[in-house]
C-alpha cells in the first residue's frame, strides 16, 4: 500500500472499530395512540353548540327558533344529559320570546327541559380522530313534569382527540300534545291572531363535547 493511502486507511478503520463496539442506535418512540373516547368524561361545550327547532304559523309560513343557552355531560359509562335553559329561547321577535317564557314554557316554574340518555361505550370505543359514527339513540326528554322518550339516529364524528360532535341524521319531530301544551300553544295562536300555528315541530342540533 502507498503511504498516502495508509494515511487515509488508518483514521476509517479505527473509525469502523468504534463504530463497531458502540451500543446500537435506540429506536426512535413509537407514536402514541390516541386516547379511546370511552376515557374519561366528557363536557358540552356551549359555545360551539346549537340546538333548534322549525315553527310554522298560518300554515306555510316557517320560522327558526333556538335556545341559546345549553349544558351538559356524559360520563364515562355512557350516562348523557342535555340541559336546555327554557329562558334562553329566541324566536327572533322580543314579544314572541316573551310569551314563549311567560305562556308556553312557564319559565318560572318550569326553567329548563332535560334530556337524558344512555350510550354504549363499546359502540365507540375504536372511533379514530376523524372518524364518524352512525348509531340509533334512545332518549327521555322531560319538559314541565312530563316525561316522554323518543328515538332516532346520531352521527357522532370525533374530531380531535379530546372534542367529538353529535348531530341526528333526520330531524327530530316534538308534539305540543306530547308535554300536554296544546292549551298554551292554541293561547299563543289567540294573542298573535293567527289561523293556526303548527302543533309538531322538527328539532335539530349540533351538540359538540370536550374531555373533562
Amino acid at each position: 500500500m502507498k503511504p498516502i493511502a495508509r494515511i487515509f486507511a488508518l483514521p476509517a478503520a479505527l473509525a469502523l472499530g468504534l463504530a463497531a463496539c458502540a451500543e446500537p442506535a435506540a429506536e426512535a418512540p413509537a407514536a402514541t395512540m390516541d386516547a379511546a373516547v370511552t376515557e374519561g368524561a366528557w363536557t358540552l361545550d356551549p359555545a360551539t353548540s346549537r340546538l333548534g327547532y322549525v315553527s310554522i304559523k298560518a300554515g306555510e309560513i316557517a320560522e327558526n327558533n333556538a335556545f341559546e343557552t345549553l349544558s351538559g355531560t356524559i360520563a364515562a359509562d355512557g350516562t348523557a344529559q342535555v340541559d336546555i335553559d327554557l329562558s334562553s329561547v329566541s324566536t327572533g321577535v322580543d314579544i314572541r320570546n316573551e310569551r314563549m317564557r311567560e305562556i308556553f314554557f312557564q319559565v318560572v316554574d318550569n326553567p329548563s327541559a332535560v334530556v337524558t340518555a344512555k350510550l354504549d361505550p363499546a359502540a365507540f370505543a375504536g372511533l379514530a380522530v376523524g372518524q364518524s359514527l352512525a348509531r340509533p339513540l334512545k332518549a327521555t326528554l322531560a319538559l314541565k313534569g312530563v316525561e316522554q322518550a323518543f328515538e332516532t339516529e346520531v352521527l357522532v364524528t370525533r374530531t380531535a382527540e379530546d372534542r367529538v360532535t353529535v348531530v341526528p341524521t333526520a330531524p327530530v319531530i316534538i308534539t305540543t300534545d306530547m308535554f300536554e301544551l296544546t292549551d298554551e300553544l292554541g293561547e299563543l295562536r289567540a294573542l298573535a291572531e293567527l289561523p293556526s300555528i303548527t302543533p309538531a315541530v322538527p328539532v335539530t342540533f349540533m351538540l359538540a363535547f370536550t374531555r373533562s
